[in-house]
C-alpha cells in the first residue's frame, strides 16, 4: 500500500508543467514482434548545469486498466525495487546520454503483454513534463515448414508412367536397330 501511495504522490508532483521544460518522444508509435528487442527514447530540455543528480524520472506502461512501473530514477540513482516483475531483467538504460537530455530504455525479449502506452515523467530543478508513446507487440510468426520432396515410391504416380516410357523407348530403339540391320544385310 505504501508503495502505491508513493507512486501516486510522485505522479501528482511530476504532472504539473513548469516553465519551458519539455519532454518529447522521438517516436509516438512503435511496432515490434514478440521475442525481439526495442529501444524507446524520450528527449528533454537541458541546461549547461544539468546534473544527473538533479533528475527524477518515472516511466510506466499502461494497458488494460493495469499500470506497470518500467523504470524509476531518483536524484540520478536507479530504483530497481520499484520496477514491476513484468520488466525485471528486461529493461536497460543508457546512462551516458542522460546528461544530453535523452532517456533511452532498451526493452528485451518483448512479450505481447508489453503492448500499451508508455509514459515517462521527467522532473529537474527547472521544470517538469512528460512524454508518451505507444508500443504494439505482435505475436511471433509461425513460419511454415519447408516442403520436402516425397521419396516414397508408393506415392509417386508418375514414376510408373516414366518406367513404361523408358521401356517403350528401349523397345523402339531395338526395333529400329533390327530393321536397319535387316536392310543393310
Amino acid at each position: 500500500m505504501e508503495k502505491m501511495i508513493c507512486r501516486i504522490l510522485l505522479l501528482i508532483s511530476l504532472n504539473c508543467v513548469c516553465g519551458t521544460f519539455v519532454v518529447n518522444v522521438t517516436q509516438t508509435s512503435y511496432q515490434a514482434e514478440e521475442n525481439h528487442n526495442i529501444t524507446l527514447e524520450w528527449t528533454f530540455t537541458t541546461t549547461a548545469d544539468t546534473s544527473p543528480d538533479s533528475l527524477f524520472v518515472f516511466c510506466e506502461m499502461a494497458a488494460d486498466d493495469k499500470v506497470s512501473v518500467l523504470f524509476e530514477l531518483r536524484g540520478g540513482v536507479v530504483v530497481p525495487e520499484s520496477r514491476d516483475q513484468q520488466f525485471v531483467g528486461r529493461v536497460q538504460w543508457d546512462k551516458d546520454v542522460l546528461r544530453d537530455g535523452r532517456l533511452r530504455l532498451h526493452v528485451s525479449r518483448l512479450r505481447t503483454e508489453d503492448s500499451g502506452r508508455y509514459l515517462c515523467d521527467v522532473k529537474t530543478n527547472y521544470g517538469v513534463d512528460f512524454g508518451e508513446c505507444w508500443l504494439n507487440v505482435s505475436a511471433a510468426r509461425d513460419w511454415p515448414k519447408p516442403e520436402r520432396p516425397n521419396t516414397d515410391t508408393h506415392e509417386r504416380p508418375n514414376s510408373e508412367r516414366a518406367n513404361r516410357v523408358s521401356w517403350g523407348m528401349i523397345f523402339l530403339y531395338c526395333l529400329l536397330g533390327l530393321t536397319a540391320a535387316v536392310v543393310i544385310v
